[in-house]
C-alpha cells in the first residue's frame, strides 16, 4: 500500500512554474508526459518499478484510429494524438523503430456454424468460418504501432535528446510539501522536485488518499501473438471479431492485427480483476488463452494450431474509470500533484496527446492540445 501526504498550504504562492518534475510511472502515459515534459524544458525524473512498458502499454494491440471516438469527449484527443503519432513516426525513424503503418480495418462475425465466405471485403488470409461485416477504417484514418518498441523509442529520445532521468525503483508514497513534493521509494530512497505527475495506470488510485478521491479499476485484456508458417501471406489489417461460440455462451469480442514482421496479434477476453499490490502478480487466465487461439483457427487457416508457432501468451490490466474517461489533472487539494490515468482500450492511441496536454498543464498552467476539463479528478468529488 503507498501513502500520500499533504504537508503543504494551499495557499501558497506558486507562480513559477515548475523547473523539475519527478513522473511516475513507465507506461505510455507517463513515458509520453515525460517526453513532452522534458521537450518544453522541465528537468524530468522518470519512476518506474521493472522495466518500461512493462506491463498493459506493452502488451496491447497499439490499434490507432482517427475518427472511432467521434461524437463524444474522447473525439478531440483522439484527433490530436493520431495526429501526433503520424509526426512521432518521422521523429523516431519508423521504418527501423517501431513500425507505424496504416491498415485496412473491418468486422466480422465469427463462428463454428458459420461457412467460409468468399466476400471481396475480407484478406485472403482471413479463410475460415466467418461472416463479413463493413469496413469501418482504411490507410487514411486506421494504423497501428508496436506498443512496447513504440514506448521505449520514446523514452530513449527523451533520455538522450532532452536529458530524462529514469530510476528503477518501487513508489511507496508521495509527500506535497511546501516548498516542492517528495517521491518516496523502497529502500528509503526519496526523489524531489516542484510536482510530481502519477501515471501508474491502475495502481495510481492505490496511493492512501486517493482512493477517496477517484478510483481507477482493472480489467485484464488477454493476448496471444502467433508467428504463421507463411507470414508473407499476412497483409496489413485489423479484424474485429464478434465471437459466438458453440456453446452458446454469448459475444466474445477478439480483435487481430497483422503486424509488419508477419506477426498476428490477437486480444479479447476482458475480465474485471482485482488490483495487485505487484504487476508481476497479473496472470493470465488459461481458458481465455486458449479462447484466444481456438478463435484465431476458426477465422484463418494460416493462424490453425499446426500453421503456427505460439510466440507469447499474455495479459496486461488495463486501467478503467467509472465513466469510461481518463483522468488527467491536478489533484483536488493537492498542488502540483498530478494524475494521469484511466485511459482503458485507447491507452496507446491517447499517448502522445495526453503526454502533450499532462505537460501544458504542469508547465503553464492549463492545456491548449485538449480542453481537460471533462477528464478533470475534480468531477468525482462531490
Amino acid at each position: 500500500m503507498f501513502n500520500i501526504i499533504k504537508t503543504m498550504d494551499d495557499n501558497l504562492s506558486q507562480d513559477q512554474p515548475p523547473k523539475r518534475v519527478v513522473v511516475c510511472g513507465g507506461g505510455i502515459i507517463g513515458v509520453c508526459t515525460a517526453y513532452f515534459l522534458a521537450k518544453k524544458g522541465a528537468a524530468v525524473t522518470l519512476i518506474e518499478r521493472s522495466s518500461i512498458a512493462g506491463g498493459a502499454s506493452g502488451k496491447a494491440g497499439a490499434f490507432l484510429a482517427l475518427h472511432m471516438c467521434d461524437g463524444g469527449p474522447l473525439s478531440s484527443l483522439a484527433r490530436a494524438s493520431f495526429g501526433l503519432h503520424c509526426s512521432l513516426a518521422e521523429e523516431l525513424d519508423v521504418s527501423r523503430s517501431y513500425s507505424f503503418r496504416p491498415l485496412t480495418t473491418l468486422t466480422i462475425s465469427v463462428g463454428e456454424s458459420e461457412l467460409p465466405s468468399k466476400n471481396p471485403i475480407l484478406p485472403l488470409w482471413v479463410d475460415g468460418r466467418v461472416k463479413p461485416g463493413e469496413v469501418i477504417g482504411t490507410a487514411e484514418n486506421t494504423a497501428q504501432i508496436h506498443p512496447q518498441v513504440f514506448t521505449r523509442a520514446v523514452l530513449a529520445k527523451a533520455v538522450t535528446e532532452y536529458g530524462v532521468e529514469v530510476v528503477t525503483a518501487v513508489v511507496e508514497g508521495v509527500e506535497v510539501k511546501e516548498e516542492g513534493v517528495v517521491v518516496k521509494v523502497d529502500g528509503g530512497g526519496v526523489i524531489g522536485g516542484d510536482a510530481v505527475v502519477l501515471a501508474l495506470g491502475p495502481w495510481t488510485s492505490k496511493l492512501l488518499g486517493l482512493s477517496s478521491k477517484f478510483k481507477v479499476h482493472g480489467k485484464k485484456v488477454h493476448s496471444v501473438v502467433m508467428e504463421p508458417k507463411d507470414g508473407d501471406a499476412i497483409t496489413p489489417n485489423a479484424i474485429f471479431g464478434a465471437y459466438y461460440p458453440a456453446q452458446g455462451m454469448g459475444r466474445i469480442e477478439s480483435n487481430l492485427y497483422a503486424r509488419p514482421n508477419g506477426e498476428v496479434y490477437i486480444c479479447g477476453a476482458l475480465v474485471e480483476a482485482e488490483i495487485p499490490d505487484a504487476p508481476e502478480s497479473v496472470t493470465p487466465d488459461p481458458e481465455s488463452i486458449e479462447t484466444l487461439k481456438r478463435v484465431a483457427g476458426i477465422v484463418s487457416s494460416y493462424l490453425a494450431k499446426d500453421n503456427v508457432r505460439v510466440k507469447s501468451e499474455e495479459v496486461g490490466l488495463m486501467p478503467c474509470t467509472d465513466d469510461e474517461l481518463p483522468i488527467m489533472g491536478e489533484v483536488p487539494g493537492m498542488k502540483r500533484c498530478y494524475v494521469a490515468s484511466g485511459h482503458g482500450y485507447w491507452g496507446i492511441l491517447f499517448g502522445p496527446a495526453s503526454g502533450v496536454a499532462m505537460a501544458e498543464l504542469v508547465l503553464d498552467g492549463h492545456a491548449s492540445i485538449v480542453d481537460l476539463d471533462c477528464f478533470s479528478p475534480a468531477r468525482f468529488v462531490k
